[in-house]
């Protein structure tokens, strides 16, 4: 199905179809951490402290939920629906721990189209060795052409 782009940038409401998807892929790495902790001033220490996480019941630093959250809003800004576009809501449900080393891929699959209110509704999810450790649903809104 050819994706054809608006003066935006994006996937024109039209042309977006229940099923599509896109997936993006990265390494957690300490850094990740350690930046995003600086962003959000989340320092936690079962994010920070080694010594902390140890004794927690997750034996090791974990990296925040949001980093790997993140990833939805890289794909619905670039790659479906693109760029213009703006979210509405998200939910999360966090399932699994992220640790530092593991490779989080995010995918975003269209699970409605509400072309009268120029929404987009998605299934959101993010896999570690192909384990949820994040679901949730997207709206976004869509604007017009």
């Amino acid at each position: 199905m050819a994706m054809n782009a608006y003066a935006g940038g994006g996937i024109p409401i039209e042309d977006i179809k229940v099923g599509m998807s896109a997936s993006y892929s990265q390494t957690i790495t300490d850094a990740d951490i350690k930046n995003f902790a600086g962003i959000s001033g989340d320092n936690n220490p079962v994010h920070m402290s080694d010594e902390y996480a140890m004794a927690s019941r997750f034996g090791k630093r974990i990296a925040h939920g949001l980093i790997s959250a993140s990833f939805f809003s890289s794909l619905f800004g670039t790659r479906l629906p693109g760029e213009g576009c703006v979210y509405v809501s998200q939910n999360l449900n966090f399932k699994r721990p992220v640790y530092i080393g593991d490779t989080v891929t995010a995918s975003v699959t269209v699970k409605t189209v509400l072309q009268d209110r120029n929404r987009v509704v998605f299934d959101t999810v993010c896999k570690v060795k192909n384990k949820v450790v994040i679901d949730g649903e997207a709206v976004l809104y869509i604007p017009d052409k």
